[in-house]
């Protein structure tokens, strides 16, 4: 009886979160991936009996509508452009601190780790007026050096990199803890050998600080996409997509459709598209990552 009890244990102890995960994710990504074949509209959610199957037709329609592809290739964009640099930002600032000598490099853990924590909505309105052609800061600060007001949000390339040092802005806090976590985890024992081998800083930091790092990096390139092709919050509060839907993401596509248009249908096949191609990237991260693990051994 106790060798059953004790068997029994750790699935009582796991099942509260087992419970909210298929209460609140997996029954939920059922019943929209049903959704996606039917035409269902505010109209279907009072009666039942307008909700018509409609088959692969919204998959169809949408993979031809024009603001959807122009949706993809802004969110290639986010990620191609603001996942290098949300890196190589959060190791660079988390390698100054953890071997910075002055005790200021630990205030600015906190410095950096702030916007993390800061309502997006704020931080938005604080930027917007930063972005202000006429007189935000930004503009300011270029009219001291002679240089020409910039239309941070109203130009379709600008835009779109606006918002990337937004995001870039706020998301360099948590990874840097990240990588602050794993930093602190190197024995030092690695770096007085290299000390007196004669290897300097630089030697170091390519030859053991980063190969030590291989697993943090990992994590915070998986976590790092996926926020990106999720990318949501800066473009719907800060241009609502435009200007000409340049800075529109897919997220904000399904969104806009679902919430907006009350095309839930259409959107729901948006966002098993978006879902698809985060599983696709995961995959293929994870097959990048065991082949070097293996090419390492």
């Amino acid at each position: 009886m106790r060798n059953f009890t004790s068997k029994r244990a750790p699935y009582l102890f796991i099942s509260p979160a087992l419970l909210l995960l298929m209460l609140f994710s997996l029954i939920p990504i059922v019943v929209a991936f049903f959704i996606s074949f039917t035409d269902i509209s505010l109209v279907g959610l009072a009666d039942w009996s307008q909700i018509n199957f409609v088959g692969l037709s919204n998959y169809k329609e949408i993979l031809t509508d024009p603001v959807f592809l122009k949706s993809i290739g802004n969110t290639l964009f986010y990620v191609v452009i603001g996942v290098p640099l949300v890196i190589a930002c959060s190791l660079g600032i988390a390698v100054m601190i953890n071997f910075g000598e002055n005790k200021i490099f630990q205030f600015f853990r906190l410095i950096f780790y702030t916007p993390s924590i800061t309502n997006v909505v704020a931080v938005a309105v604080v930027w917007s007026y930063l972005y202000n052609p006429s007189f935000g800061f930004l503009n300011y600060l270029l009219s001291l050096i002679n240089v020409s007001p910039l239309p941070w949000l109203q130009d379709p390339t600008m835009a779109k990199v606006s918002l990337i040092i937004l995001a870039l802005w706020r998301a360099i806090g948590t990874n840097m803890i990240i990588f602050l976590a794993a930093l602190q985890g190197i024995p030092k024992e690695y770096y007085e050998a290299a000390s007196l081998d004669g290897a300097n800083r630089r030697q170091q930091l390519f030859q053991i600080t980063i190969p030590m790092l291989k697993f943090a990096t990992f994590f915070v390139t998986i976590t790092t996409m996926i926020g990106w092709l999720q990318f949501f919050e800066e473009p719907f509060i800060m241009t609502n997509g435009g200007p000409l839907d340049s800075t529109t993401s897919v997220a904000l596509f399904i969104y806009r459709n679902g919430f907006q248009f009350s095309k839930f249908g259409y959107a729901a096949a948006g966002s098993f598209i978006l879902f698809i191609a985060i599983i696709i990237v995961t995959l293929i991260q994870f097959r990048i990552q065991r082949k070097s693990d293996e090419e390492s051994l």
